[in-house]
């Protein structure tokens, strides 16, 4: 058994500590939010926040969670950063099919909680390992410009 505050709440989770974070989250907590792409922290689908860090929980094990705090997308939308990038991330029509935007708006709200007013280089730097197939990466990066501007 291995116990971690998810989301705010205290969880525990029955599942091998050597599981992948991901697959604990998905098959043993039911939160699909967070997506598998690669497996092998390359493409940043499934980043969560484990102690408000961007990780990759594809090769994150189980037991690096035990007693830390992890954020998911479905989490992450009830702080006020989560909230404006969530915000920003529908008013720029970001998503196309959707599938790599929780890595991203993980990534994103990282970002956003360490430097108030990101350059584009910060921006770049910070979702280097979020690819996106739709390629929509000039309104991710409009997204973070327009939430921290709601947040200043």
């Amino acid at each position: 058994m291995t116990t971690l505050k998810l989301n705010g709440r205290d969880t525990t989770v029955a599942a091998d500590p050597a599981t992948p974070l991901l697959w604990a989250l998905r098959d043993d907590l039911g939160l699909t939010g967070t997506k598998f792409g690669c497996g092998m922290a390359q493409c940043g689908a499934c980043t969560v926040h484990l102690n408000g860090a961007p990780v990759r929980s594809c090769v994150t094990p189980l037991a690096a969670a035990a007693g830390a705090s992890v954020t998911t997308i479905e989490g992450v939308g009830t702080d006020r950063v989560g909230a404006a990038v969530q915000a920003a991330w529908i008013k720029h029509d970001v998503a196309q099919c959707g599938y790599c935007q929780s890595g991203q708006v993980m990534s994103a709200t990282a970002l956003l909680a360490r430097v108030k007013k990101p350059t584009d280089a910060q921006i770049d730097e910070a979702l280097a390992g979020n690819l996106c197939r739709c390629g929509t990466y000039q309104r991710i990066r409009a997204a973070i410009h327009d939430a921290a501007a709601s947040l200043a």
